[in-house]
Formats: structure tokens, sequence, C-alpha cells
């Protein structure tokens, strides 16, 4: 009979450990943690679900860690799980059946919760891959990779993950990024995360430079963390106000991102933006907000993009909204409010009442 295992790094995970294994155990035959220095009550919780436990000195390296911890596990297959992840939907029926068709290795889906700048709490999606047969291992120091020449497939398992809500990895995750680049200075996938990572430290600046050689470096297909990627630089280059290099990325990208919302969303809120800048100058792209919003409409929520929640829907409603409203049509404005507000998007609710 084929085995599961649950197999984990964690250090200091006190705060969510136990809500993680409460929900994974029922999916797994064995529970496999190691854990690289915790100070706190983590192995006490551990201990509580009978898990099996090994230590490991912490060396700056993410794929060392993972591969040490997994060759703990007997088991024939191992989901590979953080702390902060809490199984939302999914059951080890649906994991048996997955391995059991053989040929491939699986990929969770995992809804990341994240503070906006201005303070919204929103919600991204992203398929990470969890779900490995024995004897595979990772590779790269932070935001490790699995080896294996099986294709990557998604799993019928749901997770929450809260990690970016607590804030602190950044630092942490940029000092090694950085020391990987230094050995890899061309290699477009480090320089995403270390753009990434800045960017989300709101280190606009600096993150600037790494995206433009992540821009330059990585290739224009065969890369699943290019979009992600370009539409991040598109929102750092607002951050900075350099609008001209952002109307070039648009230009530039028109054709090979169409079909992603997340795109035409970041085009909406530039265009947007730019115009509020320099009106004068960039007053012929007003016709281009409203289209790039009703765009995301039409393509609607695709999880497989990995893109925001609400970028396909209740948000890009939202913003036609506010584009009618300020160009006095209230009646259209409405229709896009009560399409947002149907979807629980609360500014909706209050633009609503303000126009009823």
């Amino acid at each position: 009979m084929t085995t599961i295992g649950l197999v984990m790094i964690v250090k200091n995970e006190s705060r969510s450990l136990e809500k993680c294994l409460s929900l994974a155990e029922k999916l797994v035959d064995g529970i496999y943690i190691t854990d690289t220095g915790s100070t706190d009550h983590t192995i006490e919780i551990a201990r509580k679900f009978n898990a099996h436990i090994s230590e490991y000195e912490w060396c700056n390296d993410f794929a060392a860690a993972r591969n040490y911890a997994l060759e703990q596990s007997p088991c024939d297959w191992n989901l590979i799980l953080d702390a902060d992840e809490y199984l939302v939907s999914g059951t080890k029926e649906d994991i048996l059946q997955f391995v059991e068709s053989g040929g491939r290795v699986g990929a969770i889906e995992r809804h990341d919760r994240y503070r906006e700048a201005n303070g919204e709490l929103s919600q991204s999606c992203v398929f990470t891959t969890r779900l490995v047969p024995r004897g595979t291992v990772y590779e790269g120091k932070v935001h490790e990779q699995i080896i294996s020449e099986l294709p990557i497939v998604p799993l019928p398992l749901v997770f929450d993950h809260d990690g970016y809500l607590q804030g602190g990895k950044g630092e942490r995750n940029l000092e090694i990024l950085l020391e990987e680049l230094e050995e890899n200075p061309h290699d477009p996938y480090v320089l995403y995360q270390v753009s990434r990572t800045l960017w989300l430290m709101k280190e606009f600046e600096k993150a600037n430079g790494y995206f433009e050689k992540f821009y330059q470096f990585v290739p224009e297909s065969g890369t699943g963390y290019r979009t992600n990627g370009v539409i991040s630089y598109l929102y750092n280059l607002l951050e900075l106000k350099k609008y001209e290099k952002g109307f070039q990325i648009i230009a530039d990208e028109k054709q090979r991102l169409d079909a992603y919302a997340d795109y035409h969303f970041a085009c909406g809120t530039f265009y947007t933006q730019g115009i509020f800048a320099d009106i004068q100058r960039y007053i012929g792209y007003l016709p281009e907000i409203e289209r790039s919003y009703r765009r995301c409409l039409e393509i609607g929520e695709v999880p497989e993009h990995e893109g925001v929640l609400g970028n396909g829907s209740f948000k890009a409603a939202y913003n036609l909204g506010v584009w009618f409203e300020v160009n006095g049509k209230p009646k259209e404005a409405a229709v896009y409010y009560k399409m947002a507000a149907k979807e629980g998007y609360t500014p909706a609710k209050e633009r609503l009442k303000k126009i009823i």
C-alpha cells in the first residue's frame, strides 16, 4: 500500500503549527518534522501529533534543509508544507488517486493573504509543487525548487497561507538571495526573487535595478514566473513615477500578456495614475482605463494564472464604478458597484450608499 508522509522544516512556529498539523494530519500516514533551532514551544506541539522529530543546524540554505528533512521520511510519497499553511479542502483519497495515476508530481493551490500599501487585506493564488516521490531533492538556497523531469500537475488540495501577514521574512530571504546572485548574476529566476523581495519590502529604488536586469535576461516564454515578474515591475515603476518606462513595457507586453487579468488591471492602474500625474502629456491614454478594466472582467478569475483575487472580478468592477462616477455617470457607476458589492467588496458597498 502506498504511504504518504508529511515533511516539514520548522523554527519557532508555535503561532501556527498546531493549526497546520490538526488540519493536515488526516492527509498522511506519518509526520516528519525537522527543527532548525526553535526556542519556543514548537517541539512540544509537534510531539502532540506523534511527529518524528529531527534536528538540523541551519546554514542559510532552504534546499539543504528540505533535502535533509525528506531523508527522514520512509514514505513512498511526501507532502511538503510550511507551518503557516492550512488545509482548506482535499482528502487523503485525493492524494492516493493522484499518485496511483503515476508519472507526475503534485502542486497544491495556495491562497496567500497579504496587505496592500493602503492597508487593504488582499489574497493571491499560487500553485507550488509540494507532493513528490521518495528520492526527490531540492535546489536553491531560498525559494527552492524540486529537481524532477516529471510534469507538475495541480492537486485537488487547497491551502490558506498567512505568513506574509507576519512580516520579517524579507530581510532573511534577501540576504540568501543576494548570495545566490553573486554566484549567478544573470540568473533570471534569482533576479526575479530579489526584485520581488525588495518590492514587497517597499525598497522601490533598490528593486528597480534588479527588475531591469530581470527583464533583460528573462526568456520571453517557457518560464512560469515571467508574467508575475513583469506585472510586479510595472507596479514598482508606478511607485517611482517612471511613467514613460512603464508605458513602454505595457506596449511591449500587450500581445504576450493579453490573456492575464492582472496585467490589464496593472495597465488600468498605470493609465489612471499617469494621467493624474500629467494630464496634458498622457490624456491620450484616457480611453484605455475603461478598456483595461473591462478586459479584466472579460477574462475573469483564472486560478491557474496565479493572480490577485478580485482583479478579474470585484476589484475591476469597483474601479469601473469609480471611473464612471468621476466621469459624471452615476447610473453606470452603480451597475459596477453593485457587481462588486455582490461579491462582498466593502468599498463598493460604501460607494453605492453615497451614490444612492
